[in-house]
């Protein structure tokens, strides 16, 4: 592609020219502020959208009164705008700058980038595309409010005993009585955060697999864990992420050239921000000045 079809602010002055040229040679309304042309192509466009919504063309009688509220329409917002009830209007300008972020955007279209590409994106993103990790394990929980004071040693014991006894040996005697599961299956580490409280995933993850150990603490007490597996989070092919991969990648891109269509657009003007009244702010740290 040419270097100067790169240009966003040059592409979105050739665009509005052509779409100038455009609509004036199909026929849209006149430009003249006290004539309105209502061209064949509008009329058409209103019975569509008649069509469309109500799944049966319109009637003689119900065109007519389509035009005559794209008149209508047409008139005041002729008027509003010559008596500038835009100006000062937020809503308005929300929309247009909300258009003309649009049309920026569009300009960041490009074509779609090659493999190494793609890989180095992953690489400078990696926690966007890496699944969290997963473990397997069973548990045996302790209440403090049941234990008191003998919490930590009661733990220490029930740990001996479960050691000592055979792998497949049942603890379903052991512990205290516990309202989530006993045992979990490949279940995601910031899933079982939500469940036990931060930081209970972390000290799974410190403990060897296949034996009892801990006690590990949550946010109900103390557990002794026997971990039977233990996936850490791993990067999957970019095969097997493309098209999430290929989304992000365009929204970042989009971004970019949408902020550096403002940039040039913003050298054009000269911005001078007058001295303000004295006006309440919020501190960074939350305090009122």
């Amino acid at each position: 592609m040419n270097t100067w079809l790169r240009e966003p602010l040059l592409l979105f002055l050739l665009l509005g020219a052509a779409l100038f040229v455009l609509y004036r040679w199909v026929g849209g309304e006149d430009a003249s502020p006290q004539r309105i042309v209502v061209s064949a192509v509008a009329i058409e466009r209103l019975a569509d959208t008649w069509q469309r919504t109500w799944q049966r063309p319109p009637t003689r009688a119900e065109l007519d009164g389509l035009i005559e509220d794209h008149v209508r329409e047409e008139v005041l917002y002729r008027e509003a705008m010559a008596a500038g009830l835009d100006r000062d209007d937020t809503i308005i300008r929300r929309r247009l700058r909300q258009k003309m972020e649009f049309v920026s955007e569009d300009f960041a279209a490009q074509d779609e980038p090659d493999e190494a590409e793609l890989r180095r994106y992953v690489e400078q993103h990696p926690d966007s595309f890496r699944p969290p990790a997963h473990v397997s394990f069973t548990h045996v929980y302790l209440s403090p409010e049941r234990r008191g004071d003998n919490l930590r040693r009661d733990a220490t014991r029930f740990l001996e005993r479960l050691s000592a006894a055979p792998a497949d040996a049942s603890h379903s005697g052991l512990g205290d009585s516990f309202a989530l599961a006993s045992e979990y299956q490949d279940i995601a580490v910031d899933e079982l955060d939500r469940l036990f409280g931060d930081g209970f995933a972390t000290g799974l993850a410190a403990l060897p697999k296949g034996q009892w150990a801990g006690p590990i603490e949550s946010g109900y007490g103390l557990h002794l864990v026997r971990v039977t597996e233990y996936r850490p989070a791993e990067l999957p092919d970019l095969a097997e992420i493309r098209a999430l991969v290929l989304r992000e990648w365009s929204i970042e891109q989009r971004q970019k050239r949408s902020d550096e269509f403002y940039r040039q657009l913003r050298a054009r003007y000269s911005v001078i921000i007058e001295p303000a009244p004295q006006v309440r702010l919020i501190q960074a740290a939350g305090g009122a000045t």
